[in-house]
């Protein structure tokens, strides 16, 4: 399998020095499939969701017909950046030759969404990477045109690349959890359209119910993004306050507004602006007795980082007196540090000014 590889977004994280990984994320299992027909036979089961399991060894399969297809949905429209496919390890390897990999919004006429790639073979048990950047679309479809054919593969993935939300890989927590409906998977990437209980985090019911990311630096928030759940009991986010600010009295929940949720529908991702908001800590709240507070996905957009008393600050204090003191003392210590901590300290002492 081809090996993945991060991508960097560089932005202006404490003057520049650090950049935000995107990561290719598989959102293939966050859908469900549907294929042109079933093969019922062998012993097996052939279904369309297999190619979703994750085991290259449990295969999906149609009939044999004219323009056999299998069909993704993703539940929303992503910008899709590569799709991969594994093949089958033991007999009729050669099926896939030809195979179109479209990507698209059209789900009745599968055949009139965009072509991605088109695949001329397959080795048995590989698994092959097309690339499609840019192309968008709520579902992804592996058809092949013909008579006589058949659809059968083992697994699909489907990649994208998301942009640079600053909650991702932060420390999170929440005033309580239920069951397992963790903190950390509201900033999991997956909205929750298949098992919202693997992907969203919920409180338990309880009295200002409230969910914490703790963005690490002083960020100008511009805007935030909640993804609500998609199935039971969307009511219940009605009212959460967002705050945010760089106070952890109460828990961060006094800091300043950025917008109520007056409501948000089943699955929908709503917008909410905060105008360049300053702080550290982004809460959602709700006030008042027996609430649950439930969230699939919280991202947070940035138009800034601002100058602030972090770790970083003390680390340059601590490196330099002066820009004459860094400049002559900087052979020195190339001697004593790596190569990152010495560009760290130039770029301390030549290009800022903390004093």
């Amino acid at each position: 399998m081809h090996h993945l590889k991060a991508e960097q977004m560089s932005f202006p994280l404490m003057y520049g020095l650090f950049s935000l990984e995107r990561i290719p994320v598989n959102i293939a299992s966050w859908g469900t499939a549907v294929q042109s027909t079933t093969f019922y036979g062998l012993n097996h089961d052939w279904s369309a969701q297999n190619a979703l399991d994750g085991l290259n060894n449990i295969c999906t399969r149609t009939e044999e017909q004219s323009d056999p297809w299998w069909k993704l949905d993703l539940k929303k429209t992503y910008s899709v950046n590569r799709v991969t496919i594994t093949n089958r390890l033991i007999c009729c390897v050669n099926w896939i030759d030809g195979a179109e990999i479209r990507i698209g919004n059209d789900s009745s006429d599968v055949f009139s969404n965009p072509v991605c790639a088109v695949v001329s073979s397959i080795p048995a048990g590989a698994t092959y990477s097309f690339s499609c950047p840019g192309m968008e679309g709520r579902y992804v479809i592996v058809n092949i045109p013909g008579t006589s054919k058949t659809v059968t593969f083992c697994e699909v993935a489907v990649y994208v690349i998301f942009p640079g939300n600053l909650a991702t890989g932060r420390t999170v927590i929440q005033s309580s959890t239920d069951g397992y409906w963790f903190a950390h998977q509201a900033i999991d990437f997956n909205p929750g359209f298949t098992n919202s209980w693997s992907a969203c985090s919920s409180t338990d019911i309880q009295t200002n119910p409230w969910w914490r990311v703790d963005l690490g630096y002083i960020y100008r928030v511009s805007r935030v993004v909640i993804t609500n759940i998609p199935d039971c009991c969307p009511e219940r986010i009605n009212g959460t306050e967002i705050r945010i600010g760089n106070s952890l009295e109460n828990n961060g929940n006094n800091n300043p507004t950025c917008a109520v949720i007056s409501s948000l529908p089943a699955g929908v991702s709503s917008t909410y602006t905060c105008n360049n908001m300053e702080g550290r800590y982004v809460n959602l709240f709700i006030p008042g007795n027996s609430r649950i507070l439930t969230l699939c996905e919280v991202e947070v957009y940035e138009e800034g980082v601002i100058k602030q008393q972090s770790m970083l600050t003390v680390l340059c204090l601590a490196a330099q007196t002066s820009t004459e003191h860094c400049l002559q003392s900087q052979p020195q210590r190339r001697q004593q540090s790596s190569a990152f901590i010495d560009l760290f300290t130039v770029y301390c002492c030549c290009h800022t000014d903390l004093k």
